[in-house]
């Protein structure tokens, strides 16, 4: 299990790395810190019931974070 989150660590590295050469710095930072979140768990050792736990954790916080986004901020219509 431990693998799997290098293996997020390493694709959110690449989308960070895309983000940041096209401009959207912003975003780029918040999947750095995401890059390093992944790799930094990945060596913890963890059981494979704790990283499910983790992972569930960040899906919520993210699912919680998108939909109010998207709900409140984010503007209709504009980028088209």
């Amino acid at each position: 299990m431990d693998r799997m989150y290098r293996v997020m660590g390493f694709w959110t590295g690449i989308f960070a790395v895309m983000f940041f050469l096209g401009d959207m710095y912003i975003t780029s930072l918040i999947f750095f810190g995401q890059t390093g979140f992944f790799v930094l768990l990945s060596y913890l050792k963890l059981t494979e019931r704790m990283y499910i736990y983790i992972f569930g954790a960040y899906l919520t916080v993210f699912f919680v974070g998108f939909t109010y986004y998207t709900t409140f901020l984010m503007t209709p219509g504009v980028g088209h």
